[in-house]
């Protein structure tokens, strides 16, 4: 993402004016954005502002991560000084370190006995997921993914090991993952929420560690190396490696599912309903808390399909990101799974997505507050005020709401819902404040055993 944001002309700066837009010194929405950006320009010099142009959108493309440039007001219409260069591209890695990294990577691998891949969010982002499937099929090596990097491949993918995620992930993933002797981890972010709240047990001294920033085998720090001729130089290699063997699946929804009419719907059998929803035209996007944990457990059949903010773990991050999904992939068809809190903060982007007449399935986890924040401190601070989501519809004029309070409203309103492609629909679904899916279950119970 690429931010062009405007700002008071320099002229107007004279005797530091209490102009609007302005926080506190004239510098502070450059020093905000500088923080949360991989690169960051203001468009002050003409001398300059052609080379720092260029300088932060190499950056955008190089890193894949969001950038900002500013421009004060008066400036737009500054013409270049002196003759400017387009860059011809991104420069290429070292050879001698790239060539260096590829014979230490190789040594590892091939003396291994139980070698593997870790891949995450940048295997998505650099568009490396061919790369990422030429490599693993020359090798045979088991590839598990962790949250950020859920859908990286087709979980059918015979080479598909699992989510590893610490304590949350199934026991046979995370015993695979932390018992390789040569863990090859490609584009991982090694997040408290990727490594299951600081559960993950994985030893430096047997990873392979490599990154769009940095790349790291053992100990032995390579500078320069791009992420693509990593992954590229490792599969000309064509090695021949031990074979570990791919953990047995389990499937936790593996039950066929049927609607138990007036049981009330619980967390388990709503992820397991909704697992058997998904198909092939679908992307789901989870929000944050027991959404996202519970949604890491649904199968995703191909590739960038799962879309979720496991890094910074961002409230209300699903409606909107449903309404960019919707523009960037209108072939596809989203499922928002977002819980109630979180769908009180950003929700009403449902307009916006109702203006541009897409049609995702919104599913709100209605638990009457932060039920993950329950299991932490219980408190009257954790609840919210009641919503009727099911009737925001009519407030906007478009779209379908249905409520649901059992397995049997549950089943006739998703169907209805996957029914419903003129316009979005909203489920709301009523579940106890102190129900938990699967995977927070996992987790309570091993951190219980360390907390």
């Amino acid at each position: 993402m690429i931010v062009v944001s405007g700002s008071p002309g320099l002229s107007e700066r004279a005797h530091n004016p209490l102009l609007h837009h302005k926080v506190k010194g004239f510098e502070t929405q450059f020093e905000v954005f500088e923080k949360i950006t991989v690169a960051s320009a203001v468009l002050d010099d003409p001398l300059l502002a052609f080379r720092e142009i260029d300088r932060v959108l190499e950056a955008a493309v190089r890193y894949k991560r969001p950038v900002y440039l500013e421009l004060p007001r008066d400036q737009v219409q500054v013409r270049q000084v002196a003759p400017h260069r387009t860059p011809a591209g991104l420069p290429p890695s070292d050879p001698d370190a790239l060539h260096e990294a590829l014979d230490e990577a190789s040594a590892m691998l091939t003396a291994a006995w139980r070698p593997m891949i870790l891949a995450d969010v940048e295997i998505h982002r650099f568009g490396l997921q061919d790369e990422l499937l030429a490599l693993a099929e020359q090798t045979g090596m088991p590839i598990a993914t962790t949250i950020l990097g859920k859908s990286v491949i087709s979980e059918g993918h015979p080479l598909f090991a699992g989510v590893y995620e610490g304590a949350m992930g199934r026991a046979e993933v995370t015993e695979c993952v932390e018992e390789a002797d040569c863990l090859l981890m490609l584009g991982c972010f090694l997040t408290d929420i990727n490594l299951g709240i600081f559960t993950a047990k994985l030893d430096p001294s047997r990873c392979i560690d490599a990154t769009s920033e940095d790349l790291r085998i053992r100990h032995h720090h390579y500078s320069n190396v791009r992420l693509d001729d990593f992954v590229r130089g490792l599969t000309a290699r064509r090695l021949r490696l031990m074979q570990t063997p791919v953990p047995t699946h389990h499937d936790p929804f593996a039950t066929t599912w049927v609607a138990e009419s007036d049981v009330p719907v619980t967390s388990r059998r709503l992820f397991a309903r909704l697992n058997q929803m998904i198909d092939e035209t679908m992307t789901v996007i989870a929000d944050i808390g027991d959404s996202l944990f519970g949604a890491v457990d649904l199968a995703m059949s191909r590739r960038t399909e799962f879309i979720s903010p496991a890094y910074y773990t961002s409230m209300g991050f699903a409606v909107p990101a449903a309404l960019g999904a919707g523009m960037a992939s209108p072939g596809s068809r989203a499922l928002v799974i977002v819980g109630d809190g979180a769908f009180q903060m950003t929700g009403m982007e449902l307009s916006t997505i109702a203006r541009y007449g897409l049609n995702p399935i919104v599913v709100v986890l209605n638990n009457h507050g932060y039920t993950t924040e329950r299991f932490l401190l219980d408190g009257p601070f954790n609840d919210i005020q009641e919503w009727a989501f099911h009737k925001i519809p009519e407030v906007l004029g478009s779209g379908l709401g249905l409520e649901v309070r059992t397995e049997g409203e549950l089943d006739s309103a998703l169907l209805a819902a996957a029914a419903n492609t003129s316009s979005f629909s909203l489920v709301n679904v009523h579940l106890d404040p102190y129900d938990r899916s699967p995977a927070l279950e996992r987790l309570a119970q091993r951190l219980s055993k360390i907390v």
